[in-house]
């Protein structure tokens, strides 16, 4: 029989926190949601209950609690707030299995804060040094998680990580989301990954795809 793992979602309030917590419901898991804006915590525990009354979720006050309690840890939160969260979890999320999804965006959507020669995955994988980091979820939009399927397409999610055991658990994670995953490689792809997220952003906002968007890799 195979125990319940727990997710603890840190920032589970944001667009994408939200996203990613609601389609995690459908899945046999226990969520540990964080975010610092309490009452809007509540409505989105309260929402996801109502679509999937056997969901297991729990409101957590604490990230750092939230990580301590979970076998997986979403950090669904921007680039800019990465490094504050990982010295708050540090200790807790040793060997576990951490999910980076930001994407390193510069305020005018036309480049990325981090050198050619790294990634924020990366840069999360040098202030966790004992977690297992793996990049995800970070190539589609948040609306893309209501309709996974676009233009009769499933949308690809795109992994990466060093770990082969927490990619296959991302994986499951990914498909129970709605999503095609595709493992592009190790984590130093993630640094591909966000440029892409950023190609995908400014040709939503040339092409006006209302947010709903994605990549597909067409093949025989």
């Amino acid at each position: 029989m195979n125990t319940k793992q727990t997710i603890a979602i840190i920032g589970a309030t944001g667009s994408m926190g939200t996203a990613i917590s609601k389609s995690l419901a459908k899945g046999n898991y226990r969520l540990l949601l964080f975010s610092s804006k309490t009452e809007q915590l509540q409505a989105l525990a309260s929402q996801i209950q109502t679509l999937h009354p056997s969901a297991d979720v729990i409101v957590s006050q604490c990230p750092t609690d939230a990580s301590w309690e979970a076998d997986i840890i979403i950090l669904a939160v921007p680039y800019q707030a990465q490094q504050e969260l990982a010295g708050k979890i540090k200790q807790v999320a040793n060997q576990k299995i951490v999910i980076s999804i930001a994407n390193p965006l510069n305020e005018t959507y036309d480049g990325l804060v981090t050198a050619p020669d790294t990634s924020a995955a990366e840069q999360l994988q040098l202030l966790l040094p004992h977690s297992k980091i793996v990049k995800a979820f970070s190539t589609v939009f948040a609306a893309d998680f209501a309709q996974p399927v676009i233009s009769q397409k499933q949308a690809d999610a795109f992994i990466a990580g060093d770990d082969q055991e927490a990619l296959e658990v991302v994986e499951q994670l990914v498909s129970i989301a709605g999503f095609n995953p595709i493992v592009a490689g190790g984590l130093q792809v993630s640094r591909t990954l966000e440029s892409m997220t950023l190609l995908l952003i400014q040709l939503n906002i040339r092409y006006d795809y209302n947010w709903l968007a994605g990549w597909k890799i067409l093949h025989h």
